[in-house]
């Protein structure tokens, strides 16, 4: 049935698109909000191992990561993060504003990411000058390289990235001494379905730079060069084993 035109359900079906157009682009708890039905009827949204990108009306580009929803405000000129990652890149002086969590990131001539799991957040600054509202009181500015971690409680804590390395909006992971268990839960995000290691392979290291795009290729690098097996139950069932002690994993 067609809705008409004077309705409120089809003026925001035209304001989402007016802000944004489809191209190929390559206290109650920190996520308390976000519930499984939000992410569902989200304005845009990524399936598990997706990656999209759209370019708003302004010219900004946004680009979601795997498992991603946000939600889009035309009026408020806002971006809201509701689960997953998102690069935002902003080239005119009118500014952005993405919420996440407990903040708010201000962004004008300015590329950022955010990624936000686990009751924690995180905001990189990948080019330019950033205003930061943690939404408990604290403002502070971000520059270029600066990397922000905020916690459940408004606590943050103040680190670097280099915005050099290849990640995910190049459709790679690159790792450098990573523990094999935080290296696979990494590549858990791309790849649907339950991937699982034994724990006593935590402590391996991983480096290298891998296409996001083909976690089978991934795992099989591991296999060719760590002493492990992949053992598969099905597509969407794989188990890591010592290659020692290869009994599967119940």
């Amino acid at each position: 049935m067609n809705v008409p035109a004077s309705t409120p359900a089809s003026r925001r079906s035209v304001l989402k698109c007016g802000l944004a157009l489809a191209v190929a682009v390559p206290g109650s708890g920190l996520l308390g909000w976000q519930l499984p039905l939000a992410a569902w009827s989200a304005d845009l949204r990524t399936a598990v191992g997706e990656r999209r990108g759209v370019r708003l009306a302004d010219g900004s580009v946004l680009q979601l990561n795997t498992a991603t929803a946000v939600n889009l405000d035309l009026a408020g000129h806002c971006v809201r993060l509701i689960e997953g990652e998102i690069a935002l890149s902003v080239s005119h002086a009118r500014p952005l504003h993405v919420d996440f969590g407990p903040a708010r990131v201000t962004v004008g001539q300015a590329q950022v990411s955010v990624r936000c799991d686990h009751r924690v957040c995180r905001l990189s600054v990948l080019y330019g000058t950033v205003q930061v509202q943690i939404k408990q009181g604290t403002a502070l500015a971000l520059h270029y390289g600066d990397q922000l971690t905020v916690y459940a409680d408004g606590s943050g804590a103040m680190g670097r990235v280099d915005p050099h390395v290849p990640d995910w909006r190049d459709g790679e992971l690159s790792v450098m001494d990573w523990p094999l268990g935080e290296f696979l839960r990494e590549v858990s995000r791309y790849r649907p379905g339950v991937l699982r290691w034994e724990p006593a392979l935590e402590s391996h290291r991983v480096s290298g730079t891998f296409q996001l795009h083909d976690t089978d290729a991934i795992l099989a690098c591991l296999a060719a060069s760590l002493p492990v097996t992949v053992q598969a139950r099905s597509r969407y069932w794989i188990t890591l084993v010592s290659r020692d002690n290869p009994a599967p994993v119940r």
